[in-house]
């Protein structure tokens, strides 16, 4: 007689453990579930996510300012009233290397169309930095951030990790655009179009 209850125990007692295991897969799933919406969705893996962002849902200005690898003040709200492309970049990071001749191309093209060009650099001394420039033919300037006191200024916008990192920003300094990861040069000028027109 046991040896045919046990089959029918075993049963119920798995039953039972099913009975509390199913209540505790359906909390995880929910505990799993997507709430990207509740957050920001200024964070980025660097990627070559693309995000434009319209006149109206723009955030504050942004103020970057530093001293170039020049020696020369810079200051981003000296530049409101026009365009400018904030690239975050450093010397050994390929895609960086990559991007860097399509920037300078962008840079002269849109030069006279009242649009600049700075650089974060946030990891190399002076000497890897001018080098790097020398290399590519950089003529636009570059900060040197080792404090990120830079990328502190640019949290919400860029994320720490997302090197290299593109941000558009209006003519009242505000973002308008970002490309966090390489820059396609087509998206990055139809970006700089698009704001231009505003």
């Amino acid at each position: 007689m046991n040896a045919r209850n046990t089959p029918a125990r075993l049963s119920r007692r798995r039953l039972l453990g099913l009975g509390g295991t199913l209540p505790a897969a359906l909390l995880l799933a929910a505990c799993g579930s997507d709430t990207s919406s509740r957050y920001d969705s200024g964070y980025v893996s660097g990627d070559g996510v693309t995000t434009e962002i319209p006149a109206a849902e723009r955030t504050d200005p942004l103020e970057i300012a530093g001293t170039t690898f020049e020696d020369e003040d810079f200051s981003s709200v000296d530049l409101r009233g026009e365009l400018l492309v904030v690239n975050v970049w450093y010397a050994s990071c390929p895609p960086c290397r990559k991007e860097a001749p399509d920037l300078q191309a962008i840079h002269e093209d849109y030069a006279d169309q009242g649009v600049s060009f700075v650089g974060v650099n946030v990891r190399d001394s002076a000497g890897p930095a001018k080098a790097f420039e020398e290399n590519y033919g950089i003529t636009y300037p570059s900060l040197p951030d080792p404090d990120a006191q830079i990328m502190y200024a640019l949290r919400g916008q860029v994320a720490p990790n997302a090197v290299p990192s593109t941000l558009v920003l209006d003519r009242e300094g505000r973002v308008a655009a970002r490309i966090s990861g390489g820059a396609d040069p087509s998206t990055l000028r139809a970006m700089i179009d698009r704001v231009l027109a505003e």
